[in-house]
């Protein structure tokens, strides 16, 4: 009977003394989880595709160990506005984003990779430009499961773009929908709600969006509202009617009882730049009365749109192709040049509101025969011309075949720290996640490409200190997938998944200009996504774990 109780006693002193194995041991790290709390050094464990264990470990080990010694260990970064939506198609392993941390891309800001009609579905198809692709989906949940089928390296959620719902139903016209469309309208948006979109995305200084009324807004609204989504809006103003856009966006959450976010706040124009105090009054005093509006933004001075965010929206009506036979025409020309040359209300004009075409940088044409234009300002290309930019930008509208890309740059660098700076400030690139190779080098991206998120941590945070490590990691985390109501991600947290961004705060940095974009950022040095590292050292894996991220309507089949 002794020697079973010996026996047993060894049994249990043995189990005790063992350590803990986990396939992934990342040790010593400073912990910042997510939740703005203050840094602490400690280590994780990971199973699988799950976070096991978060804390000052002992008596454990991995299979794989990584000492993170003098290393940040965060959750995965949230890239609130992506238009990875096709370079991931192209490269999944998503270098520009990746190399920053941003382990989930969302996208959907009024437009979307589906539902699509067989009509839309055949035209895209037909006018495919430099990049081809099978169009093997038809929803917008199968658009994301394609991707993933692909092989992607970030996870990736949607929207459903409100303009993608009324393209489907009224195509490009100026008009509101009939009753029978608006019904169907709010069964597309529900069918999209239960396969998981995140809510309604909207993009309103674009036609044909523009077009749509706040009543219209408010009608999809409500159907994401029932299934608890989100409404995310590029407002129909950022620059001279910016607090009317924000009642409008005020006004949709109070009536569709929805949680709302301002895409890309900005104060767009200098003679827009001193209602940064109005702004914030009018986000604080809905908040204060009960509304849950938050905000996101990519932390640099120049926005980048295209040629038609110069032009006023009724010229647009009809799609590309009607646009730029009305600018053949000699009396339209006319008309849209006087409308481009003048202040308004009516529409949002972002060359009058870049000051001077100085500040307008041709960056992206589909037309080889132009692409020796990039880079150059309107200016130099309106001489090369002989004619005024406005006169200008109609024709390389024309020959392009296209908008043409077009960084305007708009803002002030005080308005950029003060934002960074609120409490529900939140981040996104506004880009494709793309890689300095191959086709990516036809265009010449916004520098928020390639360096938003690391720009973040290195200028904004260690070299300018606007805001303190934690609080920035809360933003780029826990904030953004608290606000998303997505389950299980954006802190480092027991049975949460394993994204993770591992970087050195003291090198952290982006690189990326607006005459030399193509460059990587430097200092991340291991990222997880689902437990799988796909950056090991600061370079790629070529793993590709990414899945799909669904919104809290999601009703599985």
């Amino acid at each position: 009977m002794k020697s079973i109780k010996f026996l047993l006693l060894l049994i249990i002193i043995s189990s005790c003394s063992s350590p803990t194995n986990y396939d992934v041991l990342i040790k010593n790290g400073t912990i910042a989880d997510g939740s703005g709390n203050t840094t602490y050094i400690g280590s994780i464990g990971i199973n699988a595709d799950t976070i096991a264990a978060v804390g000052e470990l002992k008596n454990v080990t991995g299979s794989i160990e990584i000492d993170a010694t003098g290393l940040v260990v965060a959750p995965g970064f949230i890239n609130m506005l992506s238009w990875a939506t096709e370079s991931l198609i192209a490269d999944g392993k998503s270098q520009s984003d990746i190399r920053q941390g941003v382990t989930l891309e969302v996208f959907g800001e009024g437009s979307s990779m589906g539902p699509l009609t067989e009509d839309r579905k055949k035209q895209w198809q037909e006018n495919q430009g430099e990049l081809k692709f099978d169009i093997d989906w038809t929803t917008l949940d199968e658009y994301l499961q394609s991707l993933v089928k692909r092989g992607v390296s970030p996870n990736v959620a949607s929207f459903i773009g409100a303009t993608t719902v009324r393209v489907n139903h009224i195509g490009y016209e100026d008009r509101p929908p009939t009753d029978e469309e608006m019904a169907s309208m709010k069964n597309m948006v529900r069918e999209a709600m239960e396969d998981g979109a995140l809510g309604v995305g909207s993009s309103l200084i674009y036609a044909p969006a523009f077009y749509s009324s706040t009543e219209e807004l408010i009608e999809l609204c409500k159907v994401a509202s029932e299934y608890d989504g989100m409404y995310i809006s590029h407002m129909r103003s950022e620059g001279n009617r910016l607090l009317e856009s924000m009642d409008e966006l005020i006004r949709i959450a109070d009536e569709a009882d929805i949680r709302a976010e301002i895409y890309h706040l900005k104060m767009a124009g200098k003679d827009n730049w001193n209602k940064f105090d109005a702004v914030a009054k009018k986000i604080d005093s809905a908040r204060a009365a009960g509304l849950h509006i938050t905000t996101d933004m990519y932390t640099y001075t120049a926005g980048a749109t295209g040629l038609d965010a110069s032009m006023p929206p009724w010229v647009q009506e009809g799609g590309y192709t009607k646009w730029a036979e009305r600018l053949k025409d000699p009396e339209i020309r006319k008309r849209v040049y006087k409308e481009m040359t003048k202040p308004t209300d009516e529409w949002e004009n972002l060359m009058y509101a870049a000051g001077t075409p100085d500040n307008i940088l041709l960056v992206g044409f589909s037309n080889d025969s132009l692409r020796h234009y990039t880079g150059k300002t309107l200016t130099e290309v309106a001489k090369i011309h002989g004619k005024n930019p406005e006169e200008t930008a109609m024709d390389l509208v024309i020959a392009d075949g296209s908008r043409v890309g077009t960084v305007y740059f708009l803002m002030s660098e005080d308005n950029v720290k003060k934002q960074i700076a609120l409490s529900y400030m939140s981040f996104g690139s506004d880009a494709a996640s793309i890689a300095p190779e191959g086709l990516f080098l036809n265009s010449n991206p916004h520098p928020r490409a390639y360096g938003n998120f690391s720009r973040v941590l290195g200028k904004y945070v260690r070299d300018e200190k606007v805001i303190p490590l934690e609080e920035a990691i809360y933003k780029l985390t826990k904030l953004s997938a608290t606000n998303l109501k997505i389950k299980n991600r954006g802190s480092l947290t027991e049975g949460y998944f394993a994204d993770l961004a591992i970087f050195d705060p003291s090198t952290i940095q982006d690189h990326s200009t607006f005459a030399e974009p193509h460059q990587l950022s430097t200092g991340m040095v291991h990222v997880f996504v689902n437990g799988e590292q796909v950056l090991k050292d600061g370079e790629h894996t070529g793993a590709l774990p990414g899945k799909v991220v669904r919104g809290p309507g999601y009703k599985e089949n």
